[in-house]
């Protein structure tokens, strides 16, 4: 199974945007547990990014909240362990 690395600027992310809105909190929680088990799960709307954010993916929480993360080696496992990078509001990520 994938493992979540959670960057420093995610976690302070992560921080900032549950303040804001608490009631999020269980919907990214499930998105975090659906990324670990399939990242490409068709609900999460995962997708590449371009310019500044070239080789980095994204995926959707709700309707305008998205995670950046990017896949990772791991020398432990097949696949790879996913780093979160950012979460934020569309506006704020990209």
């Amino acid at each position: 199974m994938r493992t979540l690395i959670w960057g420093k600027t995610f976690v302070r992310a992560f921080k900032r945007t549950i303040k804001k809105h608490p009631t999020l909190s269980k919907d990214i929680e499930e998105t975090l547990r659906v990324l670990v088990k399939d990242p490409f799960a068709p609900h999460l709307e995962t997708h590449k990014l371009k310019g500044k954010l070239s080789g980095s993916w994204a995926c959707s929480v709700g309707y305008d909240l998205r995670i950046v993360f990017d896949f990772v080696k791991s020398e432990k496992q097949k696949e790879d362990d996913i780093l979160l990078l950012e979460i934020g509001t569309h506006e704020e990520v990209y």
